[in-house]
């Protein structure tokens, strides 16, 4: 694009470049709330078309060949920088950025409270449906954006990574249970996705100064490299791309999470 745009971007400046031929718009919530109104020239993307499964392990990543041809089918290629957006806090938006990251394409920004801000602020919305326009999605596959349980156990008491927990305090410290262990993996800290957002702003990020302190208390510095974590990485998504706004230079998702490493009884658990 010849105007850079943010990494996060505000509903003000997005509808400024609606009609930029080199955005993609891509709305990753549920295709109710798309049929009923999204943001004018938004294509739809299916959530679970992001995701593969291997029973009981959920949200792993579909193979490099299965994800390039979605993005081609998409519209994706090197010019276009795609905007996503859903209508839960992020979630769902951050988990396709993630995964554009895996697969080497960088030129992507958030809407910064995806359609609650855009729908509540009085920008314009559209009925019609928007459908792709297939281009050639060339792959770059990023390995440094990815954790799985064998690089967490090598670093599992090493003190320059640090394991974000994003899932519920209930599910941390093992009263919830979704998988065949409950509770966390060992060192890990919890900050739950949800408390990130600031409720009176439409779902928005929290003030970068106050996630910061936050981080900062918890030991999550931008020195070290971070790992997120919740059930399948839906969750840890949003706190990965809340973290890759913030600066850090050390991030990682970990596809599967939970799912996978609370199901492996091999493995540490703690509760606390």
């Amino acid at each position: 694009m010849s105007t850079l745009l943010p990494l996060l971007i505000e509903a003000d400046e997005l509808e400024k470049q609606l009609h930029h031929p080199d955005i993609l718009i891509i709305d990753v919530g549920k295709a109710s709330t798309y049929q009923n109104y999204h943001i004018p020239g938004a294509i739809h993307l299916p959530y679970t078309s992001l995701l593969h499964a291997q029973p009981p392990v959920m949200g792993l990543l579909p193979s490099k060949e299965e994800l390039a041809t979605l993005f081609s089918q998409l519209g994706i290629d090197e010019k276009k920088h795609v905007i996503a957006y859903d209508d839960e806090g992020g979630g769902c938006a951050c988990r396709l950025l993630w995964t554009l990251e895996v697969m080497g394409h960088t030129q992507y920004s958030l809407l910064n409270g995806g359609l609650h801000t855009w729908a509540n602020e009085q920008h314009p919305l559209s009925h019609t449906p928007h459908l792709p326009q297939a281009r050639t999605f060339i792959t770059h596959y990023n390995l440094q954006a990815i954790a799985d349980k064998s690089y967490i156990q090598d670093h599992l008491n090493d003190p320059d990574v640090v394991l974000l927990d994003a899932r519920s305090s209930m599910e941390f410290q093992g009263i919830k249970k979704f998988s065949q262990q409950a509770g966390h993996i060992p060192g890990a800290v919890n900050i739950d996705w949800s408390s990130t957002m600031d409720q009176q702003k439409n779902l928005r990020f929290q003030a970068p100064k106050v996630i910061t302190m936050r981080l900062h208390n918890a030991g999550i510095t931008p020195d070290k490299t971070i790992v997120t974590y919740c059930q399948t990485h839906h969750r840890s998504s949003h706190s990965y791309m809340m973290l890759k706004i913030l600066g850090y230079p050390d991030i990682k998702g970990y596809p599967g999470s939970w799912s996978d490493w609370g199901n492996d009884s091999r493995l540490p658990v703690a509760s606390s």
